[in-house]
């Protein structure tokens, strides 16, 4: 379906092919589908959905699937990919009937049976204000049912949430949401023991896909457990022109393409935020972000042990066209080719004000301190650590040993808005100067 428009169609047959397979259309470039359903089966390979088997730059709108799916990559009960700009809304399908490679799995558009069948006989709609209170213009999330009801509501892009109380998924295997185009405020809780393994499933993390002017901001994502396909994250797995602001992740994140500590693939912005999990495998792979796509990162920093193939940094794995500004990454970095201790690959993007102090090897090709491989890319006021990197070149920044990442004369005279930590008021960043790195300000105790 390029550049066009389906609507009031269904189809009753079962699917078989390869490369984007849906049990309605195959490929949605551009287009629009809205009020139709398929019902039968779906079989292929890689992008395969029991509606749709790719959307990009798409509209999904008021339509459903019924039919199992069965694939090796981007498979989904609705949407085997959803990608780039594309927007779904108001449409679903059957948790507990719909099989995705035999198991009953959450992916883009997944109700309960209940709900479903409801939202079917009410006219495809479901009232958010029968399941949730609203106060201050927020519907009020307390406990993990509540949170439930963002499958059915995380599609629409006015609604607003805020968590009340800290949330355990222990006893909830695989459930996220993998959809959200409205806002969620953790109002400074944190969600915990957030599991998911299926690695045909991609966009997978608390929130899988956030949708343009989605918006999560102040929750802690703890001790989380994640393997999945490509756009993996601890909080986000995929965004587009979407925002994350003063939020954390620990944990262990797998995948195959971009996966990050907080965000697999940013085409957003990220501020104030920070990973200590452990991420692994695959390419574009990074601390805080595995895959920064014409994206924002400021004013963060991670911690956590970065494994992986090609494009692997301490703190973004591949920052392309994006930007990264007072930023650090302290963890251990190990990869092939394309490795540095803050970027792995930096392509036509700026990096300011950011060090590294992280550990990092690299197998064969691009390793860098700070940076592995630059191209058509500014790097300035940028350092890393010498000593504990055991790298004494970086494709961008300055080197320097311990004791000069520890004084602030290394960054007083660079541009750098840096106090004494007892002289600080609001800078955007503070050092214990001889006895520490930098720290941010929103760090200070």
């Amino acid at each position: 379906n390029y550049f066009g428009t389906l609507s009031n169609s269904y189809s009753s047959g079962s699917v078989t092919g390869n490369l984007g397979i849906g049990g309605l259309v195959g490929g949605n470039l551009l287009g629009t589908v809205s009020n139709s359903y398929a019902t039968g089966s779906v079989t292929g390979n890689l992008g395969v959905g029991g509606l749709m088997g790719s959307n990009s730059f798409g509209t999904v709108s008021n339509s459903y699937s019924t039919g199992s799916v069965s694939g090796d990559d981007f498979v989904g009960g609705l949407l085997g990919y959803n990608a780039y700009n594309s927007t779904v809304n108001n449409s679903y399908y059957n948790y507990d009937e719909v099989l995705i490679n035999g198991e009953n799995i959450v992916t883009i558009g997944a109700l309960f049976a209940e709900d479903f069948e409801e939202w079917l006989a009410n006219d495809k709609f479901l009232d958010i204000n029968e399941r949730l209170s609203e106060e201050d213009g927020y519907y009020v999330v307390n406990n993990v049912d509540d949170f439930k009801e963002l499958l059915a509501f995380g599609q629409d892009g006015s609604l607003k949430f805020r968590l009340k109380n800290d949330l355990d998924l222990a006893a909830e295997p695989n459930l996220y949401i993998p959809y959200l185009a409205g806002e969620f405020d953790g109002n400074g809780h944190k969600i915990s023991n957030l599991s998911f393994n299926s690695d045909f499933v991609s966009g997978v993390g608390l929130f899988g896909h956030l949708a343009p002017g989605g918006k999560v901001t102040q929750v802690g994502i703890e001790n989380v457990n994640i393997t999945g396909g490509d756009n993996v994250g601890g909080l986000v797995g995929y965004i587009w022109d979407g925002t994350v602001s003063n939020s954390y992740s620990t944990g262990s994140m797998t995948g195959d393409k971009s996966v990050g500590g907080l965000v697999g693939y940013n085409h957003g912005t990220v501020s104030n935020c920070y990973s200590s999990g452990t991420v692994t495998d695959g390419e574009n792979v990074g601390g805080l972000v595995g895959y920064n796509d014409y994206g924002t990162v400021s004013n963060s920093y991670a911690s956590g042990t970065v494994t992986g193939n090609s494009s692997v940094g301490g703190l973004v794995g591949y920052n392309h066209n994006g930007t990264a500004s007072n930023c650090y990454a302290t963890g251990n970095v190990a990869g092939t080719s394309y490795v540095g201790g803050l970027v792995g690959e930096n392509y036509g993007s700026t990096v300011s004000n950011c060090y590294s102090s992280s550990t990092v090897t690299g197998n064969y090709e691009y390793v860098g301190g700070l940076v592995g491989f630059n191209f058509a890319s500014s790097v300035s006021n940028s350092f890393w650590d010498t000593e504990t990197s055991g790298q004494s070149t970086s494709d961008g920044g300055i080197g320097k040993t311990t004791a000069e990442m520890q004084d602030i004369d290394t960054f007083t005279g660079t541009g750098w808005d840096i106090v004494l930590i007892g002289d600080y008021v609001d800078q955007t960043w503070y050092i214990d100067d001889g006895n520490d790195y930098p720290r941010l300000g929103w760090q200070k105790p």
